[in-house]
């Protein structure tokens, strides 16, 4: 787990001085996992957790505070499901990370925004966008 002291504002935040959202990110590749920590923080929100096992990221999604999550499909072979329900039940919004489709998502969570790997920061922003309601 890492914490980020990071203090950017997202642009699209209405509150200035407000603190910016704070990002679960739970993806067991760690060169996508940091190149997603610095497009996160481009975009303006801090980095609360990190997570590249499922029962790391299923214990963080039940205890950590943050604002929302993105959650890699696959973690090392096994499916991320037990984290997004973790959080469903907590009533935190997240999207899913996938370079299988959207055929990939199961079907308790069909619907939910979705990130196509491999990405680029607009498309992140976009998600990030329909998952936040910016």
């Amino acid at each position: 787990m890492t914490a980020s002291d990071h203090t950017g504002q997202h642009d699209q935040q209405p509150r200035p001085g407000a603190s910016p959202r704070r990002v679960l990110l739970v993806e067991d590749e760690m060169m996508i996992r940091l190149l997603l920590e610095d497009m996160l923080e481009d975009l303006g929100y801090s980095i609360a957790a990190t997570a590249g096992h499922v029962e790391e990221g299923t214990k963080l999604a039940r205890e950590a505070e943050f604002d929302f999550a993105i959650l890699d499909m696959n973690l090392n072979g096994r499916s991320v499901l037990p984290v997004a329900d973790a959080l469903a039940a907590r009533g935190l919004p997240f999207l899913f990370a996938s370079g299988y489709g959207e055929e990939s998502i199961p079907d308790g969570h069909r619907g939910r925004p979705t990130l196509q790997k491999p990405f680029k920061q607009e498309s992140l922003e976009q998600a990030l966008e329909q998952l936040l309601g910016h």
